[in-house]
């Protein structure tokens, strides 16, 4: 049997047990390019590794196609289409796992402030507009992507609630606001409705002109923003602060309140990942990056288990 008509089977099979596996399908598409109208078979064991090394130095994306080339061949060799796996034996070892940039309370009013860089007339993003976003993505954890989707149904802030639809993982969820933070969207809602189409469909973000914010068009903006607000990682980090990482500040900044409330955050950490959206609380311990300030709260809560003090 044909590579690609292997490729396109694991792919539907995936599919069908409710996996987007987009990113995995668009790897394998390369791959059966870069290896030719051929059969599986005839695939050729350094030939894989030409496609998996690249011409770069080894990064994390090695292993993500090594990996998405590890499941496929397992496939196909249970079904019988190849006998062997012709994906390299040695692996090198990954570079240092990424780690998100989390922001302190202080950059956080500097990136506000910095806002009212957008009422340039080349903004593509009004300031009140990107405030309001920079707010949702920190106040509610959410990802750019579902921010940007948001419809003005999708919001009713009467009852201090929005809706994701179909977000990573195809789940819809409804995820509360905090009284604050449903102020802050209400007077935007106001300013936003006077400017531009109030039809239920309409984007609750908009851009200068009404239409839809891209997320190139948010990502630059805040890379733009965090200029101006003299925020800059000296860690050593692949990449500077992203827009992203206000999801990340987000749990980090939720976890630190509760263990300075003594509350019981091995129980409450399901409860975060189900807000978050994740699916697995796995993927919401991978947020929780290790700042000293968490250290520090999370040494204080052990100091008291041992001295059997009871909880601040």
């Amino acid at each position: 049997m044909k590579l690609s008509e292997v490729a396109a089977q694991y792919v539907a099979y995936k599919q069908s047990m409710g996996m987007r596996f987009c990113t995995e399908e668009r790897s394998l598409k390369s791959f059966c390019r870069a290896m030719g109208n051929i059969a599986i078979p005839e695939v050729e064991a350094d030939r894989v590794l030409a496609f998996i090394a690249g011409t770069g130095p080894v990064t994390r994306f090695w292993h993500r196609k090594r990996e998405v080339l590890v499941g496929f061949y397992r496939f196909a060799i249970v079904r019988g289409y190849v006998a062997t796996s012709p994906l390299p034996t040695v692996v090198p070892k990954p570079p240092q796992a990424f780690m998100a940039y989390i922001y302190s309370r202080e950059e956080l009013r500097r990136l506000l402030e910095a806002t009212a860089l957008c009422n340039h007339p080349r903004s593509k993003i009004r300031a009140h507009t990107y405030r309001a976003l920079i707010l949702l993505l920190y106040g509610a954890g959410l990802r750019i992507s579902e921010a940007l989707a948001l419809t003005l149904t999708d919001v009713d802030l009467s009852a201090g609630v929005i809706q994701i639809r179909e977000s990573k993982f195809y789940k819809t969820r409804l995820v509360p606001l905090s009284p604050d933070l449903g102020n802050v969207l209400t007077t935007y809602l106001a300013k936003r409705k006077r400017e531009h189409s109030a039809q239920p469909d309409a984007p609750f973000f908009t851009s200068y002109t009404g239409g839809e914010i891209t997320r190139r068009a948010a990502e630059g903006t805040f890379s733009r923003l965090r200029l101006r607000a003299g925020v800059q990682r000296y860690d050593g980090g692949r990449f500077q602060p992203r827009l992203h990482d206000l999801r990340h500040s987000f749990a980090v900044h939720r976890l630190i309140s509760w263990y300075r409330q003594g509350a019981d955050v091995q129980r409450l950490l399901p409860q975060l990942a189900t807000y978050l959206g994740h699916v697995h609380i796995s993927a919401t311990q991978r947020y929780l990056t290790m700042t000293p300030e968490l250290l520090r709260e999370a040494s204080k809560r052990f100091e008291r288990y041992v001295w059997g003090q009871p909880h601040a």
